[in-house]
This record gives C-alpha cells, structure tokens and sequence, in this order.
C-alpha cells in the first residue's frame, strides 16, 4: 500500500520507494502473525517518506527540521494477513528480530493441531468438521448484501497489536479502527479510507500497483467475492492458487489467515460465507478450540490453527448462540525470544458491520 509523499514531486517519490522494495533482500528470522508484515513495511515506508519530504522542504543553508505542514502524513496500521505484503518489504522487521532462528527461536516448533487444551485433546471438542458445518449453515441464512458498486464496506473493530520494534515484542493496548472499502471494480487508486487513534487516511493502492489494484484477493469486493466457486474443495483449491508461498510461513497457515481476513473485513454473500467455513474444515491442521475469546474478551466457539514452523496460532471466534464471527486472537504457542509462550501478537473484535454510501460516514445504529 502506497500514500503520498508529501513533496511536490510525488512520482519521484513514489519512483524511490518501488527501487527500494525491489532491492531490499528478503528478511530473514520470526514469521510475523497476520497484519504484523504490513505494520513493520508502513513504519519503514513512512520514514522513507518523512525523509524525502524533510530533504525536499529543507533549505540548503539551513539543517533545521520540517515544518508540520512539510511532514509526511503518518500511515495507518491496517491490520491485513502478513502474506499480502511483499517479503522485501520487511527489512525492518528481519532487521529487528535477525538471528530468531526458523525453528522459534530455538525450541522446536509446535506441530499442527496440537496447541489444543489437554481437554480437547481429551475428546471434549466437537470434530472440526461438524462444527464448521454448523457455522456454515448459520451463514447460509444471513441476509447480508447486497453490495452496489458505488458503496462501500464499513468494520469498525476493537484491535491490539503487538509491537517488534524495540526488538521484542510488546503488545498495545485496545484501539477503535474503523475501516470503508470501496467496492468499485476495475484498478482502484483510493481503495477507502481508515480511521484510528483519532486520525483519518485514505488506503490507498498496493505496493507497485502503479495504475490502481484490481478487485481479487489483495482488495475483495462484494461482487468479487459472489463470483468465488462455492463448492468448497473447488474454493479451497482456487484460494490456495491465489495464495502465494512464502518461506516465512506455512502455506496451509496462509491460506487459513486468508480465509480469516475474507470473513473479518468484508460483507460475504451467504453462498460464499457458507463454503468458505466448508473450506476451511479442509485444511490440515484445523481444529475446535473451546472456550476462545476475542479482543474484548467475549467468549465463544473458537476455530483455530498452529503454523507448525513458527509456534504461533490463529483463533476465530464466534457467538456461542448465532454462530457470528466475533473476532479473532494470534498468539505465541512457545517460549521464544521475542516473547514468552502465550504472548498477544494481534487481536480483534468486530462491533459494526455495514454498508454505507460513502467513505468516512458512519451507518446509523
């Protein structure tokens, strides 16, 4: 995701920050949770800008800084999984957590599935399958959409998001963000706008995406999102095509944040939510997990899975009654160097989801 530089050049800059990406190494160490990989590439993508602006606005007699005026504007920390932002753009964070070793900072990796309770293992929970098949059906009968093209999607959630820049990892407290997704087809270079901690930016198109980002997995419309296959081995199969490898995660890990993010940050057609909950009871590794709670602490039926690599596990949430997704938790399964086992990498909860006329309006309760 790309913003303004805040100079009168802006395709310069724009011009340095794409060289930049393409000749930065791959990072190396920790796999970052979901949204860890876009927070880490926007502080470093900020700076850039700050920089560019403070040089261009300077005098050239004069070392004094910026005026607030000249400042680059500060990026929002959209919260997206880690695999949509391009590897060379965690420079920053390889840097901050070098010499984290692939196998969790030294212990051996928690293998997939088994970051469950000793009662789960113990045969309390449900089969996976059954209990996504009950969340599919809840989801068949929503009433969600549809959405027109000249709208726009609207989240607003409770986040937390924990912090590697002082080289551990430190979690935040609770912030409001919330979040309009334009639902134009076609490239798109205003893809909606975010609010958090009091500010407002506009999102603006990926990262190289000079003529605009397309609908499809990175930006998924509504009408994207009803063109998807719903037979569920066919959407499995389609999503993980989609989904590109990486070193620095598991692929069925990255499908499955994937899947995440489809249900958290859009308004799914009922067809589609219910074969996406199909989908994902296909994916190895996917287990229940009772007693999960979202970041504002309400408790529900929890699905969940352990990067095998990386000793961390994602969780969804839903409501132990209407089976709605309430929100989400990644946390550490192991003691590793960034942290201790247990330790919040992100959390959220989704208090408001709707659809609205325009960016930055807020629908009626």
């Amino acid at each position: 995701m790309t913003t303004t530089t805040g100079t009168d050049d802006g395709r310069d800059g724009r011009d340095d920050r794409a060289e930049l990406a393409r000749l930065l190494p791959p990072a190396t160490g920790f796999a970052l949770p979901p949204g860890r990989h876009e927070h880490h590439r926007e502080r470093l993508m900020h700076q850039i800008d700050h920089d560019t602006a403070a040089s261009a606005s300077a005098p050239a007699s004069a070392s004094a800084p910026a005026s607030a005026k000249d400042r680059a504007p500060a990026r929002p920390r959209l919260l997206r999984p880690s695999f949509l932002a391009p590897v060379t753009a965690l420079a920053l964070a390889g840097a901050l957590v070098a010499g984290y070793s692939a196998q969790g900072g030294g212990q051996a990796p928690a293998q997939a599935g088994t970051g469950a309770s000793a009662s789960e293992r113990a045969g309390n929970a449900q089969p996976v399958a059954l209990v996504l098949n009950r969340i599919s059906d809840a989801a068949a009968k929503s009433d969600a959409g549809p959405v027109r093209d000249d709208q726009f999607v609207y989240v607003r959630s409770q986040v937390q998001d924990g912090d590697l820049t002082g080289g551990t990892l430190v979690t935040g407290p609770l912030a409001e963000r919330e979040i309009w997704y334009a639902q134009k087809p076609g490239p798109q270079k205003k893809l909606g706008q975010i609010r958090q901690d009091g500010e407002t930016f506009p999102i603006n198109a990926e990262l190289g995406d000079t003529d605009g980002t397309r609908e499809g997995v990175n930006r998924p419309t509504y009408r994207w999102l009803a063109a998807l296959p719903t037979d569920p081995q066919r959407l499995l199969d389609h999503l993980t095509a989609l989904t590109p490898e990486s070193d620095t995660q598991e692929h069925a890990q990255a499908v499955f944040d994937q899947i995440g993010h489809l249900i958290r940050e859009t308004v799914l057609p009922p067809e589609t939510a219910a074969a996406l909950y199909k989908a994902a009871a296909l994916i190895p590794g996917v287990t229940e997990a009772p007693g999960a709670v979202d970041a504002v602490g309400r408790k529900g039926v929890g699905i969940a899975r352990v990067d095998a690599r990386y000793s961390w596990r994602s969780e969804w949430v839903f409501d132990p009654e209407t089976l709605a997704y309430l929100g989400s938790r990644t946390f550490l399964t192991a003691d590793t160097e960034i942290g201790g086992k247990g330790a919040l990498l992100s959390a959220d909860a989704v208090v408001k989801r709707a659809v609205v006329d325009e960016a930055g309006v807020r629908p009626q309760d």
